[in-house]
C-alpha cells in the first residue's frame, strides 16, 4: 500500500490546528470545525499548495472515518425523542425533497441516471456534521434541536435507501428484495437488542471499561464492520450498514449504568471525532477536484445554482418539521440546517463518477455546494437563533439528553 510520509504528518497536523482555529476565531464568529478541516485540506492538497498528496492509506482511513461519522449519527439519535410529529413531518418533507430533486435535476441533467444522482444528492442533511454544532450551541435538547435531529435522521437514512434502491445497478425489484433481506437481518438484531440481550454484556463492559480489554470499544468496531461488510456483500451502500450499526449499538447499551454509558460515549467520540472523522473531512478537501470545477464556465456556474437548489429542494420542505409556533427566525434556521449536506453528497457523486453517469465537473460542483452549505448554513442559522433570542437551554422531561462526551 502506497504511503506518503508527508501526508502521514501533515494530515494529523491539520486535525490539530483546526480546533485551535475554531477556538481562536470563536470569539468573533462561530465557524463549524469541519469547515477548517476541509479548507485546510484543500489549501495543502494538490489543488493549491500540493504539500499533502492523496495516497491509498489516507483513502482507506477516510473511508473508515465516513463510516464512523454515520455510526455516531445513528448512535446519537434517540428515536423516542423524535418520534411522532417531528419524525413524521421530516419523512414527508424528505419525500417531497426527493420528488422535487429528481424532477428539477431532470430539467438540466443529460439523462435520467445523472438526474437521479443529482436529485438524491440534493435531498441529504448532514446529521453527523450539524449534531456537534447543535451540541456546542446548547440547542441539541430544545424543541428546535429535536426537530433538526429528526430532519437529519431522515435526511441521512432516506438518501441511503434511495442509493440502495435506485443507484445500485440492479432493477428496482431486485434491489428492493436485497434491501429487504438486509432490513430483516438488521431488524432481528435491533429487536434482540431492544429485548434486553445487551444487558447480559453490561457486566463484561463494566469489568473491562478501564482495562486493556476495552470490550465496549471492541464491540463497537465489530458491530460497525459486521454491518458494513453485510452491506458490501449485498452490494448496498456501506453507509447504510454504518448508520444501522449506530442504532443497534445504542440499543445494546440500554440499561447500562449511567457512569459506564457516559464513559463509553466519551471513548467513542474520542475515537470518532478525535481520529477517524477529521481524516474524512480533511481528505474531502485534499481530493476536491478544483481543476474540474474551473475547467468550464458552465460547470462553475452550476456551483451557486446547486447551493440555491439545496435551499429550495431540501430547505423548504424541512419547514414541515419545525416546532409548532416557531418564529420566522427559527423557521429560517430550520431550513438552513435541513439544507446542510456534505457526506452523502460526497458518497453519491463518487458512485456517479465511478459508474460513468456523472461528470467530474458536475460532481465537483455538487461537492462544492455541499462544502459551502457546511460553511455558511449552520453559521447563519446560529446567528439567526442568537439574534432572535430563541436559544433555550431548558431541558424538558420527555426529551432525552445525549451525553456531552
Amino acid at each position: 500500500m502506497e504511503i506518503s510520509i508527508g501526508t502521514m504528518v501533515l494530515v494529523p497536523a491539520i486535525a490539530v490546528v483546526a480546533p485551535l482555529l475554531v477556538r481562536g476565531l470563536g470569539r468573533w464568529v462561530a465557524i463549524p470545525l469541519v469547515v477548517f478541516e476541509i479548507v485546510l485540506g484543500l489549501l495543502l492538497g494538490p489543488a493549491l499548495l500540493g504539500w499533502v498528496v492523496p495516497d491509498e492509506f489516507m483513502g482507506l482511513i477516510s473511508e473508515f472515518g465516513l463510516a464512523m461519522l454515520f455510526f455516531l449519527a445513528g448512535n446519537e439519535i434517540d428515536f423516542r425523542a423524535i418520534r411522532g410529529r417531528p419524525l413524521n413531518r421530516a419523512a414527508i418533507g424528505w419525500i417531497i425533497s426527493l420528488a422535487a430533486g429528481v424532477g428539477i435535476a431532470a430539467l438540466f441533467a443529460p439523462d435520467l441516471p445523472a438526474a437521479a444522482f443529482i436529485g438524491i444528492a440534493l435531498t441529504s442533511t448532514a446529521l453527523g456534521t450539524i449534531m456537534p454544532v447543535l451540541r456546542d450551541s446548547g440547542d441539541l435538547t430544545t424543541p428546535f434541536g429535536i426537530s433538526v435531529l429528526a430532519l437529519g435522521a431522515v435526511g441521512e437514512f432516506g438518501p441511503l435507501l434511495a442509493i440502495s434502491l435506485f443507484l445500485s445497478g440492479r432493477s428496482p425489484l431486485v434491489a428492493a428484495i436485497v434491501l429487504l433481506g438486509f432490513a430483516v437481518v438488521a431488524g432481528i438484531a435491533i429487536w434482540l437488542a431492544a429485548k434486553g440481550v445487551g444487558k447480559r454484556m453490561h457486566r463484561v463492559i463494566t469489568a473491562t471499561l478501564h482495562t486493556s480489554g476495552q470490550f465496549a470499544v471492541r464491540l463497537v468496531i465489530f458491530v460497525l464492520l459486521a454491518l458494513v461488510a453485510l452491506s458490501i456483500v449485498l452490494d448496498l451502500d456501506m453507509l447504510l450498514g454504518a448508520f444501522t450499526a449506530g442504532v443497534l449499538y445504542r440499543l445494546l447499551l440500554v440499561g447500562a449504568p449511567k457512569r459506564d454509558a457516559e464513559a463509553i460515549e466519551s471513548k467513542l467520540e474520542g475515537l470518532g471525532y478525535g481520529f477517524l472523522v477529521p481524516i474524512f473531512f480533511i481528505n474531502t478537501g485534499v481530493t476536491f477536484d478544483l481543476e474540474a470545477l474551473f475547467a468550464d464556465g458552465r460547470t462553475l456556474a452550476m456551483l451557486p445554482v446547486f447551493v440555491v437548489l439545496l435551499l429550495v429542494i431540501r430547505g423548504l420542505p424541512s419547514l414541515l418539521a419545525a416546532p409548532a409556533g416557531s418564529s420566522p427566525r427559527d423557521l429560517a434556521a430550520t431550513a438552513l440546517f435541513g439544507a446542510t449536506g456534505l457526506p452523502i453528497i460526497v458518497a453519491v457523486t463518487a458512485i456517479g463518477v465511478d459508474a460513468g453517469d456523472l461528470s467530474s465537473g458536475t460532481a465537483a460542483a455538487l461537492v462544492g455546494a455541499g462544502m459551502i452549505s457546511v460553511l455558511l448554513f449552520p453559521l447563519i442559522a446560529l446567528a439567526l437563533r442568537k439574534r432572535g433570542g430563541s436559544r433555550r437551554r431548558t431541558r424538558t422531561d420527555d426529551v432525552h439528553v445525549p451525553t456531552e462526551g
